[in-house]
């Protein structure tokens, strides 16, 4: 039997028990995804236009990630290297293993917690923002206490010496976000016509805005 969301070949099983249908946790977790964001989806979708590609497009991504994530852990249960799966997906190995990676606490043997999963992507949302000049945007879910100490006039000013030390901005890099503490940190490099930096995004538990950094390369 075929695992019902990779297609994967199920592992033969005897004796009593429930039917196992999918090859990984990831796998189940995927497919139940897949069918949530469906079923979300359909709403928009029937309204036709760009709304309806947006929807398609945003469960397109969803099962895209889902698949690589299940690829990484079949890539590693068969030995593949952190280093193996970097060169293949276009990063370090470093950077591979904190996005895959399942890190145990050597204190409690434990999995670690690995901070909220959606971090990568909204930390690009921000710094997409920042570079578009979007300062205002930018502020949207800064906590209280970076809301009072940050406001737009000093995002366009340190925006403006960061163009004006490496000139306009290019592209990204790919994001590497690791816990500290209570918050997950996103570090995106970015990269100028002149140079390089790293944005540095911190995260708190429920979502706001913590820190917000920017330093040369």
């Amino acid at each position: 039997m075929p695992c019902r969301y990779c297609g994967r070949a199920l592992p033969e099983r005897s004796g009593p028990g429930r039917r196992q249908e999918y090859c990984t946790a990831t796998c189940r977790s995927a497919a139940r995804r897949q069918r949530s964001s469906v079923k979300d989806g359909l709403t928009a979708e029937t309204r036709g236009g760009t709304l309806g590609e947006v929807a398609a497009a945003h469960r397109q991504v969803l099962e895209a990630q889902e698949l690589l994530r299940a690829a990484v852990e079949r890539a590693r249960a068969e030995g593949h290297t952190w280093q193996e799966i970097g060169e293949v997906v276009g990063t370090t190995r470093q950077a591979a293993f904190q996005r895959f990676g399942k890190p145990v606490d050597p204190r409690t043997a434990q999995a670690m917690t690995p901070g909220r999963p959606d971090a990568a992507d909204r930390a690009l949302a921000l710094m997409s923002d920042y570079a578009a000049a979007r300062f205002e945007r930018v502020r949207d879910d800064f906590d209280e206490t970076m809301r009072r100490e940050l406001g737009t006039e000093r995002l366009a000013s340190v925006w403006a010496q960061v163009v004006g030390s490496v000139g306009a901005f290019e592209r990204f890099g790919e994001p590497v976000v690791h816990a500290a503490g209570d918050l997950t940190v996103v570090d995106v490099p970015m990269h100028f016509e002149a140079g390089s930096g790293v944005a540095r995004v911190s995260f708190r538990r429920e979502g706001t805005v913590a820190g917000l950094f920017l330093r040369p390369v």
